[in-house]
Parts: C-alpha cells; structure tokens; sequence
C-alpha cells in the first residue's frame, strides 16, 4: 500500500521522510495540489455502493483505496498553476480532491478537518488550559479599553499576530514583540489583536511529536535575544531535552482532543523551569531541529506513514470487508 503525500514542489523537509520511506520499501506518491489539472489528475467513481478513485501525478497511478497513509504536508493551494486558474477551478479541484480522499479509509497527518481547527490560536490557548499546560495571561481585543486595563495589570506584554504569516505573496512571518510602556492601544478598534504577559524566559522549547514519540530540544536564550525565537541572532544551539511527565501526559491529551497525529509545540521556559505554552503548530518545520540535534524525526514521520494501511489491518483480523 501506498503512502500519498500532498505538498509542494520544493520542500526538503518532505525530501527526509521520503528517503526514509524508499529505505523501508514502502511506496510513495508525491503530488501538489496546485499542479490540477496540469500534471495531476484524478477520477472517482461511486457505481452499485462501492467507490473506485485514481490519482496520476507523475507518471505513478494509484488507487486511493490502496492508500495506507496521507501526509498533508505543505501543499499548495488547488488548480493555482493550471493553464486558466481561477477561483472557481480551485475550488471545484478542493472539493474532488479532499472530498475522494476524505472517504478513504487512510490514515492521516493531519486530517484537514482537525488541521483547519487546529490553526485558531484562540482555540489552541483554551485547549491547552483545558489540557492543563500553563498559558500566559492573553487577551485577543477590539475594545481600545480593554487592552489598557489588561496593560496595566500586566505591564510587560508582548503583542503578535492572531492568525500567523501575512497573506502577503510570498508570505511574510509577523514577528511577536515586546510593547512599548506608553503605548496608547487605540489602534486596537481596527483589528484583533493579541497580547500576552511577557515570558521572562531562560530558553525556548520546541517538542514535536510524532504520534505518541516526543522529541524535545531546547536553545538557551539571552538577556539581549529577541522575543522571537525565529529572529533571534543568538549564536546558541539546539540541544535534545527530556520531556517532564506531567507536560508529556498533558501534551497527549491535547493531541487526542485535537485529533492530530503531529504537533510542533512552542513553549518558553521561565526561571523556575515551568514551560509556558505559547503555540502548537500542526504543520510545523522540523528540519533545523534535525539537523542541529540528530533527533529522528523525519524517521519518526516515515515509521507512522508507514504503519499499516485499511486492507492490511483488516487482514491482521481475520477480516475481508474492504470495498475496492
């Protein structure tokens, strides 16, 4: 069985989960969605209550019943480099695609439904209380008002985008950064904006999990280091670290509630060691933790895409109901 993943031309993280999965002997297709109807194709067919779908990118033709495993790792937006894009191509090449791929029994990293909801930041921040992490004091405000009050109950804040990258072309990372004492806020009435007490932090953390495998590193941080651990100009490291239990147990738990298989989680760790979540990404880059710790996460990635597909399971149980 075959392990589809859909992401775009150019992605090197992608390229160290395949060679991975070449080693193993699992075959793979790789395909971006950008590329219907100009070197990607598809067919599906609903005939007599079963389904029989096709994907051909490539020169590889699979059949989406023969897929074990769906990785969803960057792609691009549907049908953007056919001959005569346009909104509605894109959205008619979403819907039959994801919708032929959602009735498969395949496993997925990330389901794009559990994805989509995963990338609220608001919706993170709840969740995480709820799962029992730490959370810095937060407000997401219009009320120019609202933002005074919690400024002076928390003068050191940090303001950073809701939603993440601007929608510039190509996209541009919005940096989280420290307010300044005599900030008036009435730009607040023209947009969302979220603050966040300032984490006096000693290092950042970033755990990626892999379904239930953590691999945790750690970048000691400055005095003078930017707030945002992605601009910083520290001559620091990456170095593996151990996971606590009680962040581990509740890290799952949020993974569960989620419904992810693979989270990227940002926490700054304070003085007192407490890691303070500030974000999970469920699409995150792993390459440079990789590469500068020798953690085995493209491997990790690669051994659960690799687990057994729909028919295989099903054969494990003495069972013989799959629909091709």
């Amino acid at each position: 069985m075959t392990v589809l993943i859909l992401t775009c031309e150019e992605d090197v993280t992608a390229d160290m989960v395949v060679v991975h999965l070449d080693a193993m002997g699992v075959p793979v297709v790789r395909l971006d969605p950008a590329d219907l109807t100009e070197g990607v194709a598809l067919s599906g067919e609903y005939v007599h209550g079963a389904f029989r779908g096709h994907l051909s990118a490539g020169g590889r033709l699979v059949g989406i019943s023969g897929l074990r495993s769906i990785w969803v790792r960057r792609p691009g937006t549907p049908a953007v480099r056919a001959a005569q894009p346009s909104d509605w191509l894109t959205e008619e090449s979403a819907q039959a695609l994801y919708g032929m791929l959602r009735g498969s029994d395949a496993r997925w990293m990330n389901h794009p439904d559990a994805a989509g909801r995963a990338r609220h930041k608001p919706w993170q921040l709840r969740l995480a209380q709820r799962c029992g992490l730490p959370v810095p004091a937060t407000i997401v405000t219009t009320f120019p008002q609202a933002a005074r009050e919690f400024a002076e109950r928390y003068p050191d804040l940090v303001v950073k985008p809701v939603s993440g990258a601007h929608p510039q072309d190509p996209p541009r990372a919005v940096p989280t950064s420290r307010v300044e004492p005599d900030t008036d806020f009435a730009a607040v009435a023209f947009g969302p904006t979220l603050l966040q007490r300032r984490v006096a932090k000693r290092a950042d953390i970033r755990l990626t999990v892999v379904g239930e495998t953590m691999l945790a590193a750690r970048k000691v941080t400055g005095a003078d280091d930017e707030v945002d651990v992605r601009f910083a100009a520290s001559d620091a490291s990456w170095h593996p670290t151990d996971v606590a239990p009680r962040v581990a147990a509740a890290v799952l738990d949020y993974l569960k509630r989620a419904e992810l298989a693979y989270g990227a989680f940002d926490f700054a760790e304070d003085g007192d060691g407490t890691w303070w979540f500030l974000e999970c990404n469920q699409s995150g880059q792993f390459g440079f933790v990789e590469v500068e710790t020798g953690q085995p996460i493209a491997r990790s990635i690669a051994e659960w895409l690799a687990l057994p597909g729909p028919e295989q399971r099903a054969s494990a149980n003495g069972a013989n109901t799959t629909v091709s």
